[in-house]
Parts: C-alpha cells; sequence; structure tokens
C-alpha cells in the first residue's frame, strides 16, 4: 500500500497545522514540516512541542525566511524533502501542500489512487511554447538574474531587469534542459525524489541557474522532473484543486462548498479558508472515514468561470482602430437573431434562407465549426472572428454579394451586439423568447460543461435556479439597452403574434413572414 510523507510548507496558524498534521499521520502516513523564519519564534516552538515526539513527523533542518517568487521556497522545500527521505524509509510518495490545503477524499481512497497509478503527478509544460503563464514577464524569468522581490521591490526589481537587457546581459539556459513549468503543488514517487536530490548533489550548476530565477517554485522541480523520468511515468496534472481568478488570484472554499470539493477529480483542495471552520471539521472527519465511495462529477472549473463571469456584466474593450473606422456599409442590413436555445435560432435562420433567401450564418462568434467560405484565414477562429468581426462580416456581404445578412448571436455577447449596432450600417435586431424547461436546464448545464451526468441532484437543485436567472438577466440587459429596430417573438405566443414582429425584423411581406412562424418544428427541444 502507498505511503505518503507529505511536504509541508507553512507559516502560520499553529494550531491548525498541529490538527492537519495529526490527521494526515493517523492514515499512516508521515509529516516533513517547514515552517517560515518570518512567522513567531513561539509558534514554532508551540508546533515542535506537540509533534516533536511523534515518529511519523519530521522537520525541515532548517528554518528559511521565505518569500512569494523566490528560490527560498524551492530551498525550503529541498529542505523538507531531504529530511522525509531520511526519516521515513518506508515513503512510496511525496506530496506538496500548504498549510491552506484540505484533503477532499478519504485517507483509504487517496492510498487505493496512488496504488493504482504508477507515475508521477506534476504539471510540466514547455515553458516557451505552452500558454500556462497568462499574464506578466515570461522569457525574463530564466533570461535575466533577479536579486529583488517584484512585489516588495518593485522598482528595484524592473530597474534591475532593465539595466540587463540594456547592457546584453541576458543568460543561456543550461543547454541539456528543457525548462518547464507548472503548479508547484505535485505528488512524486520516492524513486524520483530521489533522483532530484541526486541530481542536485551533482549539478551545483543547475541550482545556481534557477537560484536567480523568478517564480522557480514553477520551473525547478517541473524541470527536472521531466529531464529524469521518462514521459510515460508523469502524468501532468496536480492532485490537488485549485483554481486561479483572471488575475492570477487563488480561488479560497468556503463552508458551502464541501459537496463541490468532493465531486472533483482530485485528492486535496487548496486554498480553504481560515474561516471556514465547519468545512474543515467535516473534511477532517472524511479523511478518517472507512469505505466511503466518491461519485466525481469534476464540473468545479466549469461552474467558477459561470458564477464569477456573472459578475463582469459591463466590461468592455477597446476596438481595434481598423474596427473604428470601417463600417459595413449604409446600404447594407444586418439582421441579428437573438436566442439562448441555438438550435431555435438555427432552424429560424434555415426557414429564412428557404422562404425569403436572406443570406444567413448561425453562431460563427460561438461555434468554430459554423461553416464559413475561406476568406484568408480570418474566419479560422472564434477568436479572431470576434476580433475582426467587421471586417469578417464585410467580407461575407462581399463573397455571398448580398445586402442583406442574417445572424445569430448568444444573448450574453451584449457588448458585442452593442459594437454591431454602433455601425453605420441599418441594423435590427429579434430575440426569441423561450421556454425553459428544468430538464432542458439540466441537458444545458451539461452541454457546457457546468454539470457531469452523475453530478448530484443536490449540486443541480442548487445550480438551476442560478442558470434561469442568469437567462431573464441577459433578456432583461438587451431590453434596458433600448436598441432601436429591436423585435421579440415568443415560443408562447400563437402564429399570428409572432407574425408582425417578424415581418418587421425582416423587411417582408406578412404572408413570408407568416410561412416562417408556422414552422412546426422551430421550438421543439
Amino acid at each position: 500500500m502507498a505511503r505518503i510523507a507529505y511536504i509541508l510548507l507553512c507559516h502560520k496558524d499553529p494550531a491548525g497545522i498541529i490538527a492537519q498534521a495529526e490527521r494526515l499521520v493517523s492514515g499512516g502516513d508521515y509529516v516533513s514540516i517547514h515552517f517560515d523564519a518570518r512567522a513567531p519564534r513561539a509558534d514554532y516552538d508551540r508546533i515542535r512541542e506537540v509533534l516533536g515526539a511523534n515518529p511519523s513527523v519530521t522537520f525541515a533542518r532548517r528554518r528559511l525566511k521565505c518569500g512569494w517568487g523566490e528560490w527560498s521556497l524551492v530551498d525550503a522545500s529541498l529542505s523538507a524533502i531531504r529530511a522525509a527521505v531520511e526519516a521515513f524509509p518506508h515513503a512510496s510518495h511525496f506530496y506538496m501542500l500548504s498549510g491552506d490545503c484540505m484533503p477532499i477524499k478519504s485517507a483509504e481512497y487517496v492510498h487505493d489512487y496512488l496504488d493504482r497509478h504508477d507515475a508521477d503527478f506534476i504539471e510540466a509544460f514547455d515553458f516557451f511554447a505552452s500558454d500556462w503563464i497568462k499574464t506578466g514577464i515570461k522569457e525574463e524569468r530564466l533570461i535575466y538574474r533577479h536579486w529583488f522581490n517584484e512585489r516588495t521591490q518593485k522598482g528595484l526589481f524592473y530597474a534591475s531587469m532593465a539595466l540587463q537587457a540594456r547592457l546584453g546581459l541576458k543568460r543561456p539556459v543550461p543547454a541539456d534542459l528543457s525548462v518547464q513549468i507548472g503548479s508547484q503543488w505535485w505528488c512524486l514517487r520516492r524513486s524520483t525524489v530521489e533522483s532530484v536530490i541526486a541530481f542536485c548533489d551533482r549539478r551545483p550548476d543547475v541550482l545556481r541557474f534557477f537560484r536567480t530565477t523568478w517564480i522557480p517554485d514553477e520551473t525547478f522541480f517541473q524541470t527536472l522532473v521531466r529531464h529524469l523520468v521518462p514521459q510515460i511515468e508523469i502524468r501532468t496534472r496536480p492532485l490537488t484543486f485549485l483554481m486561479f481568478t483572471d488575475y492570477g488570484m487563488p480561488v479560497t472554499f468556503y463552508n458551502d462548498h464541501y459537496d463541490l470539493l468532493l465531486a472533483q477529480d482530485y485528492l486535496f483542495a487548496r486554498k480553504i479558508s481560515a474561516d471556514a471552520i465547519e468545512l474543515k471539521q467535516k473534511l477532517g472527519e472524511l479523511y478518517t472515514e472507512v469505505g466511503r465511495s466518491f461519485t466525481i462529477s469534476d464540473e468545479g472549473r466549469g461552474l467558477f468561470r459561470f458564477l464569477t463571469g456573472r459578475g463582469r456584466v459591463g466590461r468592455r474593450f477597446a476596438p481595434r482602430f481598423w474596427e473604428t473606422e470601417t463600417s459595413l456599409g449604409r446600404e447594407r442590413t444586418l439582421l441579428i437573431v437573438i436566442c439562448k436555445k441555438w438550435h431555435v435560432a438555427k432552424r429560424l435562420a434555415e426557414r429564412v434562407r428557404q422562404v425569403t433567401g436572406i443570406a444567413a450564418v448561425d453562431y460563427l462568434f460561438d461555434e468554430d465549426a459554423t461553416p464559413l467560405p475561406d476568406l484568408g484565414g480570418i474566419q479560422s477562429s472564434v477568436e479572431k472572428r470576434t476580433r475582426h468581426r467587421r471586417a469578417l462580416l464585410r467580407m461575407l456581404f462581399d463573397v455571398w454579394q448580398t445586402d442583406r445578412l442574417l445572424l445569430c448571436v448568444d444573448p450574453a455577447h451584449v457588448d458585442l451586439i452593442h459594437d454591431l449596432c454602433s455601425d453605420r450600417a441599418s441594423v435590427r435586431l429579434l430575440e426569441i423568447g423561450c421556454d425553459f424547461s428544468d430538464d432542458y436546464l439540466v441537458g444545458h448545464a451539461r452541454r457546457v460543461g457546468l454539470a457531469r451526468e452523475n453530478t448530484s441532484a443536490e449540486t443541480l437543485a442548487r445550480l438551476l435556479p442560478t442558470i434561469r436567472f442568469d437567462i431573464r438577466f441577459e433578456s432583461d440587459r438587451l431590453r434596458d439597452s433600448d436598441f432601436e429596430n429591436f423585435h421579440r417573438i415568443r415560443q408562447s405566443a400563437t402564429v399570428a403574434q409572432n407574425t408582425e414582429p417578424l415581418a418587421a425584423f425582416l423587411g417582408v411581406a406578412a404572408d413570408a413572414a407568416e410561412e416562417i412562424a408556422a414552422t412546426h418544428y422551430l421550438f421543439v427541444d
């Protein structure tokens, strides 16, 4: 059976650290603790007093003053790892944790999981080729030497980097290493950890290089493991569930996240709020349970993106200068169909094509697979289409040799609709108001990744009102925007009631609009 040496990096909450260590060793595992030297000595002494005699607990030989983004975090990790390797010869795995981490599975489940997977779990993506770094400096992390902390010495940090650039002091990456990047929360087998330590002992040049890189805890172990272990034995994912906001801040979990956390395909979670007393108690009790089964739905990241995205209403991005200076053309008419049920809008677009001959295109700003002619590459991705939206639409008018074009848009894209309505062309809008049953919303949640087939009924019960409110909120935003030439048809309305707004939107005779409105399969789910 797997036996784990947990490498615990911490800097606060001695009572919580003691409870965490006692909980982890109760499952037959071990703990090696590094407690930041910046923290009060009395806190460290308290931890040593309670845990010092426990044979399943050891401590890093040196307490280092750690700073975010600095080599000191890697140095502290190596110190705790060396202590664990020496103190716990029966440990089969080494798992990096922080004081803010908590188990979201039982010890029994954790051991069984590691027994079934003979691999190292560590994110290790090519530093230069991947897009793992979303914001901030990238290659500058490596090619310049960093002696100052960007968070606490910002002026010196950037002045030093600018001076090195001006003097041409770029340095090469060690020739035999392919630098990797990923999360610092990993789980490695004993053979891998021993290989890393041996590598450090024989390659001081590599340690010197990483010692002056920026945020080396995201590159050091990742690079060495990829260098030392066959790729087939590496799973490029952490076993700790963690998420970050758009601004690079870790998401914090609270008392009401218990069911959500248990449903994720991870063994631990970071980071748990210090105020989440109930959550910590329940997770602590969970870890010691025997025979507990878990239903994995793994919808956490999708739910977070959805729920936080609702809070960013009104955020606008400045258009490129070539978009502000171009127009679809005063003589042209753009018809925008707005509908949350994409299949309904697509059916309407097809019927419009059949009955009126108006050129129509589906959700080209939402679906990469939307059929489009070759427009020189501008049509190749949703991102490119959105960035060059007016140029794209103008090209479609030209390619199809038409002055009227119908386009389907999701109601979430109010900013896009505002932008298109500001064009010199004549723009008309048609919102399709649909009915949404609970079954449909459940299916919608699964299609967009907010839920899985085995998501619990309790989670769905909490999620459905939010989705329903979000759909209603999007519709209210449209109507509150006071768009000109705004029309609306409804699933619950009669054919006669829908004919008039449809005719006004399309600019066609009533009999043609009635033929389209009478399409019997239009609203069928």
